[in-house]
């Protein structure tokens, strides 16, 4: 795992390559160590080929040290970030049907955790949908708010019947819609259970107050 400040990168361990490499990137760029991702042919005028070999080493160091052991040693013979970059991408970024297989079993089983936060299933939800869309697999708008409402608990049941009235004739549902909905209404659960606690906590002080004569 590298991390720098509040920038992280997770170690790859040959699954979601999509965003691990778009994170890797991204951090690659914070730590100007991003120009050997394009290879040699993009090396400054201005740089010695020795300052180009040590940039290109110290891009090379941090991408492996966010590389589990079981994926390192499938690239151990790259000498080359460009090289390493693209010996990743010919084993993890291909859309095989295995990956879809697994991607779309991952999605449909997915449900929220009893307990859970509607922003927490969210963010997984949506980096299943992202991996999905890598490889080729895309749900338009209203598929993907109608999996998003049957992936969560019994207990938003009745939102989510009261959602789905609300839409008549030939409107669809939108997917930020939905969210926007569910999310709010959990805002206001949980609002409303700070409010009972305190109110709660405010009758047993009272009650105590009167139980001592003061």
């Amino acid at each position: 795992m590298a991390e720098d400040g509040r920038f992280r990168v997770e170690k790859f361990n040959d699954q979601n390559y999509q965003l691990w490499k778009m994170q890797m990137e991204d951090y690659l760029y914070q730590r100007d160590l991003y120009l050997p991702l394009s290879g040699k042919t993009k090396k400054p005028t201005s740089m010695t080929d020795t300052e180009w070999d040590i940039l290109d080493k110290k891009a090379l160091g941090t991408i492996r040290l966010c590389l589990a052991a079981l994926v390192a040693f499938n690239i151990s013979k790259e000498t080359t970030t460009q090289g390493l970059m693209l010996a990743l991408a010919k084993l993890y970024e291909k859309p095989s049907a295995s990956n879809k297989v697994f991607l779309m079993k991952r999605l449909f089983n997915m449900k929220m955790s009893e307990g859970g936060f509607v922003a927490d299933h969210l963010n997984d939800f949506n980096t299943v949908t992202s991996q999905l869309s890598s490889v080729g697999v895309n749900f338009d708008d209203e598929v993907r708010a109608l999996l998003f409402m049957c992936s969560l608990l019994e207990s938003w049941n009745g939102l989510v019947m009261a959602i789905s009235n609300s839409i008549s004739g030939s409107s669809t549902l939108k997917f930020d819609d939905v969210v926007g909905a569910l999310l709010s209404e959990e805002i206001w659960k949980s609002v409303a259970i700070e409010e009972g606690k305190a109110c709660f906590i405010s009758e047993e002080k009272f009650d105590f107050n009167r139980a001592v004569g003061r």
